[in-house]
């Protein structure tokens, strides 16, 4: 286990800790067990070795990842018990989905070892409420996303915002302090801003890498499909990017990228719990509480940019940061006169002269403008919204 160890304190070397990704503070590290899921790249690994660092849990934890060579020929369970023989009590495992069998084991070392904590990060595809080994009672799961508009400031720049309710940001109290102009900070977190390694110099084809990897090598690799499907993966993807926002059509979506209609659903719920689209679905009461899908979106103005070549339609981008932002703290939901509803309020997203023409028969209405520095009444500036986590 000495190699484990020289990974986690040469990894811990150079973790800094002087900025905590959102969910950091809603966690409940009291739990024996938890998991930490979310897309490639948001921050997960970061997210474990920070708290290695600030609970000064070196001397009594473990952090490795499942893909490393060390379990090529040892167990998740082994590792946990000579772990626990040598008075190990804190267990990071990174990129669970990686191991072959992991719930089983998962549920063994909690059963196991009582006084051990096990924390594990995995893909947002990971299913723990369908785990063969039932781990949703044992293992809350938590959902991770990319930066916000608030905290790329804060790790980009240095400026640190509070967050804005949903409710503060409609009374147009959501402010940068020490910032009057917003806009630029807000072009470049929307072409750049959403993953923490978007100052790298070569972000784009990191990016690239995430997108053909999460296609070409999660979905496939966690749904058992062959390397056929995962290019078909590939083909439905670049559809949406150049079709969002559209209302899907499962029979000419399928015919296009030469997939059964009857498969087609489950692509596209896989590549959205991925983190690469996002599927607005109208308001249900529903006993499954999924309404019908209206229209799908790419999940974030990162990737919008990435696909388009850095000319991608600007009331898309639009409309994407907002439902990107929101769905976060809040169920968005399609309008049927406007683009979102959330908790009964619709809101019409645009430019800076947008009008309130498709509000007329909203009960409380919005315009969510671009281009503005200040709102005032029911018109909002769209950069507000990304200070709400």
């Amino acid at each position: 286990m000495e190699r484990l160890y020289e990974t986690m304190y040469r990894l811990l070397e150079n973790t800094a800790s002087d900025f905590h990704r959102y969910v950091y503070d809603r966690i409940n590290w009291d739990n024996r067990m938890l998991g930490v899921v979310g897309p490639r790249g948001v921050g997960k690994t970061t997210l474990f070795l920070q708290r290695i660092k600030h609970a000064d849990q070196a001397e009594q934890a473990l952090f490795a990842s499942a893909d490393n060579l060390y379990f090529s020929d040892h167990t998740l369970f082994d590792t946990a018990e000579a772990f626990s023989k040598s008075g190990g009590t804190f267990l990071y495992l990174d990129e669970i989905h990686k191991y072959e069998g992991w719930s089983r084991e998962l549920k063994a070392i909690y059963d196991s070892f009582p006084d051990m904590h096990v924390y594990f990060t995995g893909s947002s595809i990971l299913d723990i409420e369908r785990g063969e080994a039932d781990l949703s009672r044992r293992a809350p799961k938590y959902h991770l996303q990319g930066l916000s508009f608030r905290e790329f400031l804060a790790m980009r720049h240095g400026i640190e915002a509070p967050t804005f309710s949903l409710e503060d940001i409609l009374e147009n109290r959501a402010s940068i302090p020490g910032v009057s102009h917003p806009l630029p900070y807000f072009r470049e977190y929307l072409i750049s801003g959403y993953y923490p390694f978007g100052q790298d110099p070569d972000f784009p084809i990191e990016l690239a890498q995430v997108i053909n990897r999460t296609l070409e090598v999660d979905i496939p690799q966690f749904a058992n499909m062959n390397a056929s499907t995962g290019r078909k993966l590939r083909k439905l993807m670049a559809l949406v990017s150049t079709l969002a926002p559209f209302k899907p059509n499962m029979t000419k979506l399928a015919a296009q990228i030469g997939a059964s209609r009857n498969n087609l659903e489950d692509y596209l719920m896989l590549i959205e719990k991925a983190g690469m689209i996002a599927q607005l679905r109208e308001s249900s009461t529903s006993i499954n509480g999924l309404g019908k899908v209206e229209k799908a979106y790419l999940d974030n103005a990162n990737i919008l940019y990435n696909l388009s070549d850095g000319t991608p339609d600007i009331g898309t981008v639009r409309e994407t940061f907002f439902f990107n932002q929101m769905r976060v703290n809040q169920h968005v939901f399609s309008s049927p006169i406007s683009d979102f509803q959330i908790d009964g309020a619709t809101f019409e997203v645009g430019g800076r002269s947008k009008g309130a023409k498709q509000l007329r028969d909203a009960a409380r209405g919005f315009i969510v403008k671009d281009d503005i520095e200040y709102g005032h009444g029911n018109v909002i500036p769209l950069w507000a919204f990304g200070l709400n986590y």
